[in-house]
């Protein structure tokens, strides 16, 4: 038995990423000895009736968040799953990126973020370049849930040119879930993509997916 960690909440940008908590990254988490939580991002608080969520519109929205989830003394860590792609322009490091990889970049915006919020116990992690990436390092997972060879294939040629899943862009044309609809008009983003990133197991989307990888292993650690 795992040695016990304490109290980890995941903050996420939507159902999508709900989902591929709840089944895929909580288990192995609790595996490590973490008791996992997780909640989404709140995007309006009505003066009546519950708070809406989902979805990322503003850094203020992210930090009020973040700021709320730390008042909890009782909580051992506090992570994010944010997609990279959409972040608002607004968010500490945005307008200060390097010019060198899409790792560099969105290592520094996370760096800032951390800066920011300035508690040991937050450890921001956003998605390079969005969730769907996962879903191209699942290329055979989703071609078989879909009996559709050819989006695996087509899906596999874009992860070949560019260079690794994470590293399919983040242009508002050619985005990773920009594809999926493009390439599978009935693709459904909350089944399908938690579904194949389950079926593909966490080894294999580390061993595709670095920057996923080495947040999951500061997790772990």
């Amino acid at each position: 038995m795992a040695d016990w960690r304490g109290r980890l909440h995941v903050l996420v940008e939507g159902q999508t990423e709900e989902i591929v908590v709840r089944q895929v990254l909580a288990p192995h988490l609790q595996e490590h000895g973490w008791s996992v939580t997780h909640s989404l991002v709140t995007t309006k608080r009505p003066v009546t009736g519950p708070p809406q969520r989902g979805g990322v519109t503003s850094w203020a929205k992210v930090e009020r968040d973040v700021r709320l989830l730390l008042r909890d003394t009782g909580l051992t860590a506090l992570t994010t799953l944010i997609d990279y792609y959409g972040f608002p322009e607004d968010g500490p490091g945005m307008a200060t990126r390097p010019s060198g990889t899409a790792v560099d970049r969105v290592e520094h915006v996370e760096r800032a973020l951390a800066d920011v919020i300035d508690d040991q116990r937050f450890l921001p992690h956003l998605v390079l370049h969005e969730l769907e990436t996962w879903v191209f390092a699942a290329a055979g997972q989703l071609g078989e849930l879909r009996d559709d060879t050819a989006l695996t294939e087509r899906l596999r040629a874009d992860v070949k040119e560019a260079g690794g899943p994470e590293l399919v862009n983040d242009d508002p044309r050619t985005a990773p879930s920009k594809r999926l609809a493009a390439y599978c008009e009935t693709y459904l983003k909350t089944l399908d993509g938690p579904m194949a990133i389950e079926l593909l197991g966490l080894p294999a989307l580390r061993a595709d997916c670095p920057h996923f990888d080495d947040w999951l292993t500061r997790l772990e650690a």
